[in-house]
């Protein structure tokens, strides 16, 4: 009996085996590849508060030679959670190519304010966790004195999310002093008035009656005169000169 081999199934089975070796054997040479340098790219082209020397530092784990590191050697997930607790990091992302050039996208924190305390200070950040000053760069953000505490300090962040996220208050409001009372008082970075904001209440809504105030008093030049800005009154505007 003739017996009839089935070239097909045949041809299948060596390119199945064939290419069973060529990723074994490209696995094998890639793991044994030693990386041939680093990049460490900021979020929206931001470099403030930390730079590449301290994230690249963090990347190679503190080696001096970048090529004496091989690729399988790698923890891509333990190298994201290191940049990512550090204090100014709010992401990163760090992943490798094939020829050794291993990345970190990082995103830094974003403050809003900056809170005194006692004889220090600190920033609070966008998402509203603390973070500390860096020492090469200083936010331009309102600073922030008197009591911060459990209390108020989530309508507090709130109001530093909206002065930030507004480029009018964003470029004039300075200053913001925490009275035992709970109410606001503001500065303004052009003018010597003081802006009597009240509570934390109806924000969105004071802020709107100080600008349109503000843009009228500019115009006429009535804005020299003031002494306070009364905005506790959300249906008015008071002005002491």
């Amino acid at each position: 009996m003739k017996k009839y081999f089935n070239w097909a199934n045949i041809r299948l089975v060596l390119i199945v085996l064939l290419l069973a070796f060529l990723y074994a054997f490209t696995t094998k040479r890639n793991e044994n590849r030693k990386l041939c340098n680093t990049t460490v790219e900021f979020q929206d082209g931001e470099q403030l508060f930390i730079t590449h020397e301290m994230v690249n530092k963090l990347l190679i784990e503190n080696k001096r030679d970048v090529s004496s590191i091989r690729k399988v050697a790698l923890d891509l997930n333990n190298l994201e959670n290191t940049i990512n607790q550090h204090e100014m990091v709010e992401k990163a992302e760090v992943f490798v190519s094939i020829d050794g050039h291993l990345k970190a996208v990082v995103k830094q924190k974003t403050p809003v304010a900056r809170i005194f305390e006692g004889s220090g200070s600190y920033y609070v950040d966008y998402k509203g966790t603390r973070m500390p000053l860096s020492a090469i760069h200083t936010a331009r953000v309102p600073l922030v004195s008197g009591g911060v505490d459990n209390k108020n300090k989530e309508d507090l962040y709130e109001l530093f999310r909206m002065i930030h996220d507004d480029e009018f208050l964003k470029k004039n409001i300075i200053g913001i002093q925490v009275l035992p009372s709970g109410s606001l008082i503001m500065k303004n970075r052009n003018f010597n008035y003081d802006i009597n904001f009240g509570k934390t209440i109806n924000m969105e809504k004071k802020f709107k009656n100080y600008k349109a105030f503000f843009q009228k008093a500019v115009q006429d030049s009535s804005i020299y005169n003031y002494r306070i800005i009364n905005l506790k009154f959300t249906q008015q505007v008071v002005c002491t000169k």
